[in-house]
């Protein structure tokens, strides 16, 4: 038999392999490098994408938040409005009410009661006066009890002064009523 020397054929073989080896390796730490560059491209796309997104919604939120503002400076400006608008027909309801006071007092004011002084606050009303005597202040309490826009007649002070030619002064405290018309309600 003859002998053949294979150790060239193995070195050669050997030097192929490690040459194959390396290429393959630098081909997959290629592939992995270019992979991985793909992979971060398309992460940095969707990352980006969702970042535009976001911003779209902040803007939106801000925008809402003004339009909320603005609504909300509305509905308070509606509600002083609304306040205004009440007042103003109270007020519009209340006016004929002191042409029918004044008038109900010049009914129910008997003769020999001169009255000095009237206050109003609120729907309270308070007369001063001199009277010539303790009755005719009776009277005028159960005058102004009998009225349609007076109510609750209470008698504070009866002074009878002894240099009063005219008779007794007198503090008297009523209540004031408003004739509710047809379709208002009754204000107590």
């Amino acid at each position: 038999m003859p002998r053949v020397n294979l150790l060239p054929w193995r070195a050669e073989r050997r030097k192929k392999n490690q040459r194959d080896f390396a290429f393959w390796a630098l081909g997959a730490v290629g592939a992995a490098i270019g992979v991985t560059l793909i992979l971060n491209l398309i992460m940095s796309g969707w990352i980006s994408a969702q970042k535009a997104r976001n911003q779209l919604l902040k803007d939106e939120i801000q925008g809402l938040d003004k339009q909320i503002t603005e609504i909300v400076g509305l509905e308070n400006q509606r509600e002083r409005m609304r306040a205004r608008m009440e007042i103003i027909e109270k007020l519009q309801r209340s006016r004929p009410e002191v042409v029918h006071l004044f008038d109900q007092l010049v009914r129910t004011l008997p003769d020999g009661v001169y009255l000095t002084s009237i206050k109003q606050s609120e729907k309270r009303l308070e007369f001063k006066g001199i009277a010539q005597s303790s009755t005719r202040v009776s009277a005028f309490m159960r005058n102004i009890d009998a009225s349609d826009w007076m109510d609750k007649p209470e008698l504070e002070v009866v002074e009878t002064k002894k240099d009063s030619a005219l008779g007794s002064e007198f503090t008297l405290f009523a209540s004031q009523v408003g004739v509710t018309l047809p379709g208002e309600e009754a204000e107590e």
